[in-house]
């Protein structure tokens, strides 16, 4: 073998080693962005889903008339105008008559939204029949609650226990006492988990700003507070029942302490008691698509921001799509090459590249201060998107008219039709799976956007669904800006839950971009 053949054969294995190197690191490449496109998902995924329950409490409540009615004249303001938060409180105190203190009612308030009384005026209005009636009736649950219920307050766990001890009173401080080996199981459990010392001669003492050890036993919970072999000592939250049933008791404990969440130890002896009596559910969260934004997070929702973004995309489309259109063919066909045409054709390559900030600035500038239109308005923000949604539906429009073959043109003037009419009537159909194409993936563009409508107060908090292009109105990816902000657990949830709506918008219009190219596209 000649030394040529070999320096050959030797470059060949360079090359190809280099190719397979390049290979892999490309192979490597993809799977690192599937990787991390896929644990954004899951965490956006698994963050948003509990946003798509709410838990509800029911109550059985009284419809006083004395006082939502009390002249009986069935007015619906004197009806709106009643206290049925009162009416709310009034069936929470009968629910747990044992709760006296000031602080403990407000807590025990706390369980239901501040805003179920305004789901009970809207029962009485449409049927002023339950006046004077007792009904079980479904409220929402406050979303400190709804946390709790879900499981994101405290990390528990619950030990069974067999036997039944005895009890030294049923409310205040106890002591309940038992067996050695009845106690067994729940005293090694608490040496295990907690960090007192073992006691002798005396009760081990348990510290108070450690995790939560509770006993659910006899229809009520207690707090234990310190332990021997023996007996445990501790505070009762929710009184002991002397008729209870002695089928078995429960250890029930909370790592997180209680000085850390937001749900103390006697709002969850509560919502146990309300568990227990199986009055607690979790639903279907409609409110997230039925209503708009609130300051309490389980009234919370993104009508109002879906609404928003329809209409903003509704002017955005309207106005962009025939103006790119129009834009593209002129410029494509028409216009002569010249100096200021060339400058034309490079302006709009460079606005496709601004920051869409500018066109904020820009909107905020031109639109509200010089034509006066109104702040946070449908009408202001399809414009402004508009402005930075054309430069690319210009140049989208632009390729599909080139991609369309010169003798389609040239065969449509030769049997005498004019060059608007073969532009028209022959190029501009076959070019306009491309163009819609573009377009889509404008709206796309528009739909993600933030930043430019900052800029002309689209920020605002919305409360009512925008109904025409004038009102107030935020859109979509601004809600989930504001949300992101909010330090409440719920406010969490339904940013997640807020972003896999849009996600789920923006995947469909990708796959309806897919389809139209594919159903229209033609191979020459």
């Amino acid at each position: 073998m000649s030394e040529t053949t070999k320096a050959v054969r030797k470059s060949l294995q360079k090359r190809y080693r280099r190719e397979r190197l390049f290979r892999a690191f490309g192979l490597l490449a993809i799977f690192i962005g599937i990787a991390f496109v896929g644990l954004l998902f899951v965490n956006i995924i698994s963050k948003g889903y509990p946003a798509f329950q709410q838990s509800y409490i029911q109550l059985p409540i009284h419809f006083d008339e004395e006082v939502i009615d009390p002249r009986r004249e069935r007015d619906p303001q004197t009806m709106r105008r009643a206290d049925y938060q009162g009416l709310i409180k009034q069936a929470l105190r009968d629910a747990f008559p044992d709760v006296k203190g000031r602080s403990d009612k407000r807590a025990l308030y706390g369980l239901v939204s501040k805003g179920a009384g305004f789901a009970l005026a809207d029962k009485v209005l449409a049927n002023p029949d339950l006046i004077g009636q007792t009904r079980n009736i479904w409220l929402l649950a406050d979303d400190e609650t709804d946390a709790y219920i879900k499981g994101h307050v405290t990390q528990s766990e619950i030990l069974h226990l067999e036997g039944m001890p005895s009890v030294s009173a049923m409310t205040g401080e106890v002591e309940v006492t038992a067996d050695a080996a009845i106690m067994q199981p729940l005293v090694s459990a608490l040496r295990e988990l907690s960090s007192g010392d073992e006691g002798k001669g005396s009760l081990t003492e348990l510290p108070k700003d450690g995790p939560s050890f509770l006993l659910e036993l006899k229809d009520g919970l207690v707090r234990i507070e310190a332990f021997d072999e023996t007996a445990i000592r501790g505070e009762v939250l929710s009184p002991l029942s002397p008729e209870a049933d002695d089928t078995g008791w429960m250890f029930v404990w909370h790592e997180t302490p209680e000085s850390e969440r937001r749900v103390n130890d006697k709002t969850i002896s509560w919502l146990r008691a309300l568990e227990s009596r199986e009055v607690i559910e979790k639903r279907f969260n409609t409110l997230l698509f039925t209503s708009g934004d609130s300051r309490e997070p389980e009234q919370a929702g993104i009508a109002g921001a879906l609404a928003g973004s329809l209409l903003t995309l509704v002017v955005t489309l309207m106005l962009s799509f025939p103006i790119g259109v129009g834009a593209a063919i002129y410029l494509e066909e028409f216009a002569p090459k010249n100096r200021w045409t060339d400058l034309i054709e490079v302006n709009i390559n460079n606005l496709a590249a601004v920051p869409s900030i500018v066109f904020g600035l820009l909107g905020l500038a031109v639109f509200i201060s010089f034509f006066g239109l109104p702040r946070s308005a449908p009408l202001v923000g399809g414009l402004v998107l508009t402005l930075m949604t054309l430069p690319t539906i210009i140049i989208a429009s632009r390729a599909a008219l080139k991609s369309v073959p010169p003798s389609i043109k040239e065969a449509a003037l030769g049997v005498g039709a004019s060059k608007m009419q073969a532009i028209f009537h022959h190029v501009l159909p076959l070019a306009l799976p491309g163009m819609l194409t573009g377009t889509i993936i404008g709206m796309e563009q528009a739909l993600g956007e933030t930043a430019p409508l900052l800029m002309i107060g689209m920020v605002a908090f919305i409360v009512d669904i925008p109904q025409s292009f004038t009102d107030n109105a935020t859109v979509l990816p601004v809600q989930i800006y504001l949300w992101a902000d909010s330090p409440e657990r719920a406010f969490v949830e339904r940013t997640s839950a807020a972003i896999m709506v849009l996600l789920g918008f923006l995947i469909t219009m990708n796959a309806l971009a897919v389809i139209m190219r594919k159903k229209f596209e033609r191979k020459w």
